[in-house]
């Protein structure tokens, strides 16, 4: 009871911390900067830092339950290496190819230079996909199924975006349109997209998204438990971080586009009917097997 308490108070002044800490940073009086330390040439970033840490977090909590699982601990390792690379791979690709026309087409020396940004979270979602369901047909003995390895991921991958979009925040990026709603975000004139350098307060869509993602973590790591066939769990973050995305692009002043089609909208839709399908199928397959 002590301890239940005691973690109770260290949440609720975290909480009041960050509230503090986000109203100065909000209004200004506070100007984050993108790293942690800087030694000459060499910078610790917060975006990397969180991104890492989203991934270490999401390993200990899978570790958690390979028992339950029955899974080979070396195999969820191997899988999660190989996973890393392609997501990484997945996401600058995937960036590349819808920022080609205006800007790689004409800098494709840039295109190998990461360290000055350019990661879309769709394109890792497909490059981790695809290294999945290579693990798990060229490793004879694995332990895990494509399905259950999907579920693996996607059950703590909300958690790991919802930690990796604080790394917008002190980029001050990926911020949405401006508004005069009091949580405004105060964003320095150098940080400001073009044609929007006569305002300063913009939608915190960093912010959403974070909390969503968090909530969406809760429900899908709970449901994974208690699924009734691989899949399922995949099949609701489809669903779930769609419907999510969908919503706050609409506020985003910096999104990729097809055309005049905003390029993250287009895949949600696809992903959220996709996901539906997938999950009635999985339901239906498994009744159906069942009689």
């Amino acid at each position: 009871m002590k301890k239940k308490l005691l973690w109770f108070l260290l949440i609720v002044l975290v909480v009041i911390f960050v509230g503090i800490f986000l109203s100065k940073v909000f209004n200004g009086q506070i100007i984050v900067k993108r790293y942690i330390f800087k030694k000459g040439p060499f910078e610790m970033r917060w975006y990397s830092t969180l991104i890492v840490s989203g991934i270490v977090l999401g390993y200990i909590l899978v570790r958690r339950r390979l028992k339950i699982y029955k899974i080979n601990p070396e195999h969820l390792d191997e899988a999660l290496f190989w996973g890393i690379i392609s997501g990484i791979l997945g996401a600058r690709i995937y960036y590349v190819i819808f920022m080609w026309k205006d800007f790689y087409s004409k800098y494709p020396s840039e295109i190998f230079k990461i360290w000055h940004g350019g990661l879309a979270i769709h394109g890792a979602i497909i490059g981790a996909i695809i290294s999945t369901y290579l693990y798990t047909r060229l490793r004879k003995d694995c332990s895990f199924s494509f399905l259950q390895g999907l579920d693996l991921f996607s059950s703590v991958l909300p958690l790991g975006q919802a930690l990796g979009r604080w790394g917008n925040f002190f980029n001050y990026e990926a911020y949405g349109r401006p508004t005069n709603l009091p949580w405004g975000m105060y964003v320095p004139p150098s940080n400001r997209m073009p044609g929007y350098e006569s305002f300063s307060k913009f939608h915190p869509t960093f912010l959403y998204e974070s909390i969503i993602d968090f909530l969406i973590f809760l429900i899908l790591y709970n449901y994974d438990l208690k699924k009734k066939n691989h899949g399922e769990t995949t099949a609701l973050y489809f669903i779930l971080y769609s419907i999510n995305r969908f919503w706050i692009e609409f506020l985003r002043t910096d999104s990729l586009y097809l055309g005049k089609i905003r390029v993250a909208q287009l895949v949600s839709i696809i992903l959220f009917i996709f996901g539906i399908i997938m999950f009635l199928y999985i339901r239906f397959r498994k009744n159906k097997e069942e009689v």
